[in-house]
């Protein structure tokens, strides 16, 4: 064939076109958005979750588009899956964000305390998750206690307290400084359960505080509550192991872990820093919140 003479004409594109979405697709994928942000609520109890679960794992446009609604409301999409639901975090700027100031002041007058709630929330998490394979692992279910929570907190107080002794640092400074090195000072003077006149916790006292961290959690569908043993006993959800998975590389969440006391059936620490990591720490850093 010449360059002069006439190509055959190229085949057209029989591939069908995407339709574009309808307002009724748009609704659903909302509605999808909205079950997820209702966590307490399990896909298997409701039908109509179910239902928009498998449209977004079956049809690739309308996940696009659950996931674009998602992100218009600053919500990152973790999973969506039969065991997690559509499960989402907030971004920092979402209207869905809770800010560790935010949740202080749910939970006391004293903004003070505000170091030693996120004490708790990460003790939590080290504790449910105690080595870097049961985070990973999908089936696996974190058990804690509130006072096994508040011993934990405790004992690693003690190892920081012998920290500081041993490279000679000021064990008494202002409170006001940042990370965990200032925060264990304020949690180690803390009464471990005060008293009142019926014998009921204070609010303010260490196992207290816990207590608000894991309600919290549990409302938020991150924990189940198991019974009433050691001051409440909860275990992990999906969701809840999804969070900790995304902030498992803070940095205060890694000295936590650094300390080595968590306790794991075969002695292994868990989500230890590289070596060389820089631990300097900021207020909130590695916290489930937003500051």
């Amino acid at each position: 064939m010449t360059d002069t003479e006439a190509r055959p004409a190229a085949e057209p594109d029989r591939t069908p076109a995407t339709p574009p979405p309808t307002p009724a697709d748009v609704a659903d994928a909302a509605r999808l958005v909205s079950f997820g942000l209702q966590p307490k609520l399990a896909p298997a109890r409701d039908a109509e979750y179910a239902a928009l679960l498998r449209r977004y794992q079956e049809e690739p446009p309308f996940a696009r588009l659950a996931d674009a609604v998602a992100t218009g409301l600053g919500l990152v999409v973790l999973e969506v899956s039969a065991r997690a639901g559509m499960a989402v975090a907030a971004a920092e700027d979402s209207v869905f964000a809770v800010r560790m100031g935010e949740y202080a002041r749910r939970t006391t007058a004293d903004t003070a305390d505000r170091f030693l709630h996120g004490l708790a929330h990460l003790a939590v998490a080290a504790l449910a998750f105690p080595r870097p394979a049961d985070l990973a692992d999908d089936g696996y279910l974190g058990r804690i206690t509130v006072n096994g929570v508040e011993a934990f907190v405790r004992q690693a107080c003690r190892r920081l307290e012998e920290r500081a002794a041993e490279q000679g640092e000021n064990t008494d400074p202002a409170t006001g400084a940042p990370g965990l090195e200032a925060a264990w000072r304020v949690y180690a003077r803390r009464s471990t359960t005060g008293a009142t006149k019926d014998a009921r916790r204070l609010a303010g006292s260490t196992t207290g505080i816990v207590g608000k961290a894991v309600a919290f959690l549990a409302d938020s569908g991150f924990l189940q509550r198991t019974g009433d043993d050691a001051g409440g006993a909860y275990r992990t959800t999906a969701r809840y192991q999804l969070q900790v998975r995304d902030m498992a590389a803070g940095a205060a969440m890694s000295e936590l872990l650094g300390l080595g006391i968590v306790p794991a059936a075969d002695g292994a620490g868990a989500l230890l820093p590289a070596a060389g990591d820089s631990l300097d720490l900021v207020d909130g850093a590695g916290l489930p919140f937003h500051r």
